[in-house]
């Protein structure tokens, strides 16, 4: 039996659920503790019948959060490439990364170990490229240095984990900078 296309309303509830459980996430500073489902449900302006029929737990809900920041974060790439020089583009990107991993922290947390690592591996190789792609942009024009791939980029990224959620807003940016000074390619 062929899959059943969901109703208009059932795709605009789920997005409306989606994006309020991320206002969510941001407001409390990715922490999964500060959602509460009610007050999403509210938002979004459903029923919790709605909320739960679409996401049964919070660990549903926050992994859908976690899967459609990655995707807007890779599908950003063309449209950033197209509009910016590449080392602007990768520059936005990165700013981009900042508030999808100050989500992420939280979904971390609250997603079980095994969810966690199929979100992650149906993921990293699109998050890779998008990042690639970015890299090999700015080689070519002369910006960002051949010697660093996707796989140096996301080390030094890392170190994004480790900033104390107090001081987020006064060093991820500035983590940031310094990755982008050590990407360019200075002439």
């Amino acid at each position: 039996m062929p899959a059943r296309t969901p109703r208009a309303d059932a795709v605009v509830n789920r997005a409306r659920i989606v994006s309020s459980a991320r206002a969510a996430l941001v407001a409390s500073g990715g922490s999964v503790d500060g959602l509460r489902l009610q007050a999403v449900a509210k938002d979004a302006r459903v029923g919790q019948g709605t909320l739960y029929r679409h996401f049964p737990t919070r660990e549903h809900l926050v992994a859908e959060v976690y899967r459609q920041e990655m995707g807007d974060l890779v599908q950003t790439v063309p449209a950033l490439l197209a509009e910016h020089p590449p080392l602007r583009a990768l520059e936005l990107w990165l700013d981009r990364l900042l508030e999808y991993a100050r989500v992420k922290r939280g979904v971390v947390a609250a997603i079980e170990a095994s969810a966690w690592q199929d979100l992650y591996a149906d993921n990293e190789k699109r998050l890779d490229h998008a990042l690639q792609t970015l890299l090999d942009e700015g080689a070519e024009a002369g910006d960002v240095r051949e010697d660093v791939d996707a796989t140096d980029v996301i080390l030094l990224l890392g170190a994004l984990s480790r900033v104390p959620e107090g001081e987020w807003v006064a060093r991820a940016h500035t983590l940031v900078t310094v990755i982008l000074d050590g990407l360019r390619r200075y002439r």
